[in-house]
């Protein structure tokens, strides 16, 4: 049989489970039942979007692996992960695919055992999460073990650093696609088609997420919405985009303005830029995601523009899957989470004055380091006009 399609060393794939059980052992779990399917490609490299429907990825304390889908991920669960004990679920009018994993747990001795469950997944939905829970009862105790894999993400090997750097030269790439194809008349949705078309053509994934874009009143939009959307005349047109390699993601956001550039604007771009300088001086070691929040509330305060501000200005970027390439944690007031070095981080400053009319954006992609952060993609500090 051909070796699976693994995007990490088998040796870097056990190395995390490792660490995994470690976490387990220190909580007193004898096992996680895994629901996230960033979660089953960061430890065993399984990569699918069969998440939609019902799946589980079970890791016991002692490093055993089992997998529970549907027939559809029969091949693909075995050419693209490391796990041995992968069983099918069946399409069916009656099916219980959550009594079939309670099966599976207890071919792996967990009755009576204590099992953390990964609650906070998409693919989780409150339905299925009953389903769960029905089928476990009685059968073992369960702990929301939500937090475990995620927490132990946050924090990225050498490889996956390589494949954020390359999500960040992709993300340059359509910076460059977007901004030439913004003029009078054009269509943005035309416009995200080709950002899309060039990120594929040099080797990229899809994006997590729709990218926010637009002008008009799409300016005041933090997200994707349908509908025709023509640059005008006079306009200022909004890019959120996301670059994903290897599933791994970059995002940048920022402002075109097309023909006169109103003072106004002029002076928010200089107060986005002074204040995603700020938020990525905090970005060290050390520092919390707290003061990373803080540092962007002070400079806009500081400017006049404290009023038209948002409760989060960014978050984690890592591997992720639709619906969203939104990592936690948020980047909020008073958020304790301690930086550390190998994090990577979005920034991005957003000024909404929607009485006046007026919007502007700024942000970008870093990973941390032990001084200054690195920046994988990169947005100019002056107004983009055309």
């Amino acid at each position: 049989m051909d070796e699976p399609i693994l995007h990490f060393s088998r040796e870097e794939l056990a190395g995390r489970r490792a660490v995994a059980c470690a976490m387990m052992a220190e909580q007193g779990l004898d096992g996680l039942v895994l629901f996230r399917p960033e979660s089953m490609y960061y430890l065993t490299g399984y990569d699918t979007m069969g998440y939609t429907m019902f799946q589980a990825l079970y890791l016991g304390a002692d490093g055993d692996t089992a997998l529970i889908t549907r027939t559809a991920d029969r091949i693909q669960s075995r050419e693209t992960s490391v796990i041995d004990d992968i069983r099918m679920w069946y399409d069916r009018a009656d099916a219980t695919p959550a009594e079939d994993m309670r099966d599976m747990l207890e071919d792996k001795g967990c009755r009576g055992k204590r099992l953390g469950i990964e609650y906070h997944a998409y693919g989780l939905t409150a339905q299925r999460g009953k389903m769960v829970d029905a089928a476990l009862d009685g059968f073992c105790e369960t702990v929301d073990a939500s937090d475990l894999v995620r927490l132990l993400r946050l924090v990225k090997s050498p490889a996956e650093l390589d494949y954020t750097r390359k999500a960040g030269e992709l993300c340059d790439l359509i910076f460059d696609v977007s901004v030439e194809g913004v003029k009078p008349g054009a269509s943005t949705k035309a416009i995200f088609g080709q950002m899309v078309a060039a990120q594929m053509a040099a080797g990229g994934d899809p994006a997590a997420s729709r990218y926010p874009f637009g002008g008009g009143t799409a300016k005041f939009f933090g997200r994707y919405h349908t509908g025709e959307n023509i640059v005008g005349e006079e306009d200022n047109v909004i890019f959120e985009p996301g670059a994903a390699y290897r599933l791994y993601h970059a995002a940048t956001v920022y402002n075109v303005i097309v023909g006169k550039v109103d003072p106004r604007l002029t002076a928010m771009n200089a107060a986005c830029g002074d204040a995603l300088q700020a938020c990525q001086d905090v970005l060290r070691p050390g520092h919390t995601v707290g003061d990373i929040y803080a540092a962007h509330q002070n400079t806009f305060d500081a400017a006049g523009f404290g009023h038209a501000t948002q409760a989060a200005c960014g978050y984690t970027m890592g591997a992720m899957y639709p619906p969203t390439w939104m990592d936690w944690p948020m980047i909020y007031a008073d958020n304790p989470q301690v930086i550390e070095p190998g994090m990577v981080f979005f920034t991005h400053m957003f000024l909404f004055d929607r009485p006046a009319g007026l919007s502007m954006c700024m942000g970008e992609t870093v990973i941390v380091t032990e001084g200054a952060p690195e920046r994988v993609n990169h947005i100019p500090r002056e107004v983009i006009a055309k």
